[in-house]
């Protein structure tokens, strides 16, 4: 351990030669010590490399840059602390996110989201990271961007699942226009991934009080019931997120979007009875309570004929 402490110690000297070489070959084998050998990454925080790489993340050489962001990703495993605690790291990792149609590498504005949803692993770093707007903005526009590589977005969308975790962060999401294009991603995209990883933010962003009319400016409860439609073959991940997500949305919006739902939501019943049969336990649960919600006694008496509903009603009861 003490020569991993030395070598350490040794590569972090070296980020501060006057030589630019010799940064970037100390640069070099950073990345490859934090990527291959995971008791490096504390002792490699613990010489001081975290202000050194965050300060790289400015660099114009987009090998370097990458470089940077690889091992600050490849840190955020283990030492998520230092990172928090090192002044300017969110403000160099919100620059790169910013630049990534201009200057910024795409591999470098990748292993920033990412590292961006490894930090958000942690519930107190949400609220802080969350009320850094440019942060929201720029993940926000890279799902937008139709040039945005797959990877890019897949990571961009991870990070604002994080973020959408914290309830107040939600609200900030909405206002920087992250609801048309998740459901944009929803409804153009076809690769299962990216629908399911959007499907997970707008499921969280649903539980707040600004969703009912964001999400009525792009026929969001539509999307949703389309989405649990078996005919679309979704995937059940996709159809738990379209559960949780009108879940959430008639508990937060109220009676309106209860209607709302209810009168599209009808078509969509086998695939909600689908989740909770074949989801997961938390998928189970949220379906269940989903097809409670949409039981309507009228003065026709119950209009909820089928035995399967009423017999996964009883099971949950």
């Amino acid at each position: 351990m003490e020569v991993k402490h030395r070598t350490a110690r040794f590569l972090v000297g070296k980020l501060s030669s006057v030589s630019e070489q010799t940064r970037v070959e100390a640069l070099c084998e950073l990345r490859l010590m934090s990527k291959n050998d995971a008791e490096s990454r504390p002792l490699i925080a613990e010489a001081g490399a975290i202000p050194y790489l965050s300060e790289t993340l400015y660099s114009s050489s987009p090998a370097t840059q990458e470089n940077a962001a690889a091992t600050l990703l490849n840190l955020s495993i283990s030492s998520r602390e230092s990172l928090m605690s090192t002044r300017g790291l969110l403000d160099a990792l919100s620059d790169v996110l910013r630049h990534h149609d201009s200057s910024s590498s795409a591999s470098a504005v990748q292993s920033c989201a990412a590292t961006l949803h490894s930090l958000l692993v942690v519930d107190e770093y949400r609220p802080i990271i969350g009320s850094k707007r440019d942060i929201v903005y720029a993940l926000v526009d890279i799902i937008k961007k139709p040039k945005s590589p797959p990877r890019s977005i897949k990571d961009a969308l991870k990070a604002m699942f994080g973020i959408a975790l914290y309830p107040l962060n939600r609200n900030t999401m909405i206002q920087l226009g992250a609801v048309p294009p998740l459901f944009s991603l929803v409804v153009k995209d076809g690769r299962v991934g990216i629908v399911e990883d959007a499907t997970a933010v707008i499921a969280q962003i649903a539980g707040c009080e600004d969703s009912e009319e964001a999400f009525r400016k792009v026929s969001g409860v539509e999307v949703l019931v389309d989405l649990l439609d078996l005919a679309t073959g979704s995937s059940i991940r996709t159809k738990e997120n379209a559960v949780s997500a009108l879940l959430n949305l008639v508990r937060c919006a109220g009676e309106r979007v209860t209607s709302d739902v209810r009168d599209v939501g009808y078509g969509a019943l086998d695939g909600i009875a689908d989740v909770a049969e074949n989801g997961s336990a938390k998928g189970k649960s949220k379906a269940v309570s989903l097809l409670k919600v949409l039981i309507h006694r009228g003065s026709n008496g119950n209009i909820w004929s089928d035995s399967r509903f009423e017999s996964l009603l009883n099971q949950a009861s």
